[in-house]
């Protein structure tokens, strides 16, 4: 990034001045090679980023690291960090064996230096199309938030009429 900007996306903020995730007005911690990641993928939201073009941005070439695995670590952890599930994501679509697309509209707000706040430039089609996919969003990672909960209920209860049945089991045979 030549300069600064803030990328807005959901429930996001990526300040690539500040060198922040923001979600929700709370910083995300995220280490860099994965924040720079982030920032390349968002910078080019829509577009497919090659695992050629994330080596070149991520490592130099006098760089000597597994890469393949250093490029896996970097977007597993991306994908934490935005509460995503690769198996159905709401921000980063795998392209198999070619790269990453960031899938999710960006606003791209470049800071300008002389002034204290931060210009602002969309750079999707439309707010509405933005204002859909942010709820669509919300309402995935919602989702998946119901589903866990629902499964660690039903071990709870599943543990609880085990230890019934043991219960029983053990009242019955004394």
């Amino acid at each position: 990034m030549s300069a600064p900007h803030i990328f807005r996306f959901g429930i996001f903020e990526l300040d690539t001045d500040a060198e922040q995730l923001v979600k929700n007005g709370r910083v995300v911690r995220l280490q860099p090679k994965p924040f720079k990641l982030l920032c390349l993928l968002a910078g080019q939201a829509g577009t497919l980023v090659t695992r050629e073009d994330i080596r070149k941005a991520l490592w130099n070439s006098d760089t000597f690291v597994d890469f393949e695995q250093g490029v896996n670590f970097a977007i597993k952890q991306v994908r934490e960090a935005l509460g995503e599930d690769a198996d159905r994501p709401v921000y980063i679509q795998t392209v198999p064996r070619r790269g990453y697309r960031f899938v999710a509209p960006v606003d791209r707000v470049a800071v300008n230096a002389k002034a204290t706040e931060p210009v602002y430039r969309p750079a999707t089609d439309g707010s509405l199309n933005k204002l859909l996919w942010t709820h669509i969003a919300e309402m995935k990672l919602s989702e998946r938030r119901r589903q866990k909960s629902r499964k660690i209920l039903i071990a709870i209860c599943a543990g609880a009429a085990v230890v019934l049945a043991l219960a029983a089991a053990f009242l019955l045979l004394r």
